[in-house]
């Protein structure tokens, strides 16, 4: 009897999920496809080509792919090859309380290039990606400035507290910190702009808002009094920056390919104001699928007319994680945070360090996300950004990198003081 199975059939999409087939003729190749429709309705596929064993069997562990997606043994290949049908299109998950997404497995006895649309599987399964653990509380905020969402694992605590900032996407964007409470960490989705009544787009950045927004997170009786942590990408890794610069309440930031100075709008605390690098609109350039690339759009940190612009690090009180993508095709991270250690080195400071993925992009998510080469951005230019990575190279980095991530924030937020 044919039989395709996915264990778990239900799990956070944080963690991997068995592929196995069963009751195939020895040596027969197949084609197997995964496909999902987001929230909006918007779908995802992806497909590869494998062939069974002489006993008619099928194990995605142990089992390369012949083409397709992916080429070779990638267990969890199916779901982090999804590509969205309409091309410049992002997975992003909205509702991560109420309901999954669905990940529907088909297998096809032949190799195909078709539609699957125009044939019938074999056999299919459904998964379920969750995106929060039951007993998971979320609660609405609106205190003051500050507009966002507070995941809380289940029980009394106290937990370790960490913001978690997204880029220039805008809105609030919940997935990552409601997988991160399903890990033990109580995590503020924080908005700062294009949310509710907050600003709908970047000009001027008041740190004080997110100085707010630490020292709600801190006064909370489920969060640990001993400082917080910030998870960022993107934009929302330069604002991590300047919090580690100036906030002595955050003891420990991740920062996926940020930079490490003022970019694009002025940064303003108290009576500080801090002006953009430089802006060369010349040295954008336009990938063959029509994205833009803006690794090269902003000025060297190191040019002497750019050194006011320049975040200081050496102040910084907590501990500091760079993660880099080195084919990130939207900054040019990997030098900006070796320059940001440059600069704690030659103070004789050592409380960062960097984590760099060869072949991974701009756009580091949880594991098995799959990889957003280029996408829109409402809020930058009016036309899809690239983001680059390649997909194996970019699959492997989300994985080890979400591991690493709740080690260091486990290291330093649990104990009674930073290590500088």
């Amino acid at each position: 009897m044919l039989q395709l199975t996915a264990t778990p059939a239900s799990a956070l999409a944080d963690e991997p999920v068995h592929i196995r087939v069963t009751g195939l003729p020895p040596l027969q190749m197949v084609t197997l496809t995964a496909s999902l429709k987001d929230e909006k309705g918007k779908l995802f596929r992806s497909k590869a080509f494998y062939r069974s064993n002489e006993a008619g069997e099928l194990d995605l562990k142990q089992a390369p792919s012949f083409g397709g997606d992916y080429v070779g043994v990638h267990p969890m290949g199916l779901f982090w090859s999804l590509k969205p049908e309409r091309t410049f299109g992002r997975l992003l998950k909205r509702d991560v309380m109420n309901s999954p997404f669905l990940v529907t497995l088909d297998l096809y006895d032949s190799v195909g290039f078709q539609d699957s649309a125009t044939m019938e599987p074999r056999v299919s399964q459904v998964v379920e990606r969750w995106f929060s653990h039951p007993g998971t509380q979320r609660v609405q905020i609106r205190e003051g400035r500050v507009r966002g969402a507070l995941f809380l694992p289940p029980g009394e605590g106290p937990f370790p507290g960490i913001i978690d900032l997204f880029g220039g996407i805008g809105g609030l964007v919940e997935f990552r910190a409601s997988l991160l409470a399903a890990h033990g960490f109580a995590v503020l989705a924080l908005a700062y702009f294009a949310y509710e009544d907050l600003p709908k787009h970047l000009a001027d950045v008041d740190l004080e808002y997110f100085e707010e927004a630490a020292n709600l997170l801190l006064a909370h009786p489920k969060i640990r009094r001993l400082g917080i942590g910030v998870i960022s990408v993107s934009k929302g890794a330069e604002f991590a920056l300047a919090m580690a610069c100036f906030l002595r309440q955050v003891v420990a930031i991740v920062c996926i390919n940020g930079p490490n100075a003022v970019c694009d709008f002025p940064l303003r605390y108290r009576d500080l104001v801090m002006e953009p690098l430089q802006q060369f609109l010349e040295r954008i350039q336009i990938d063959v699928l029509g994205a833009v690339r803006l690794r090269h759009f902003r000025g060297d940190p190191r040019d002497k007319w750019n050194q006011q612009s320049v975040y200081p690090i050496e102040k910084a009180q907590g501990q500091i994680l760079f993660i880099v993508g080195e084919n990130d095709e939207s900054i040019n991270s990997k030098e900006y945070a070796e320059q940001a250690l440059e600069q704690l080195q030659s103070h004789g400071r050592s409380n960062g360090r960097m984590l760099a993925y060869p072949g991974a992009g701009h756009l580091i998510e949880p594991p098995y996300m799959p990889l957003c080469y280029a996408s829109w951005n409402a809020h930058y230019f009016s036309v899809p950004l690239l983001w680059g990575g390649d997909p194996v190279a970019h699959a492997a980095a989300q994985e080890h990198a979400w591991g690493e991530i709740q080690k260091f924030f486990r290291q330093h937020l649990l104990q009674t003081s930073s290590k500088l």
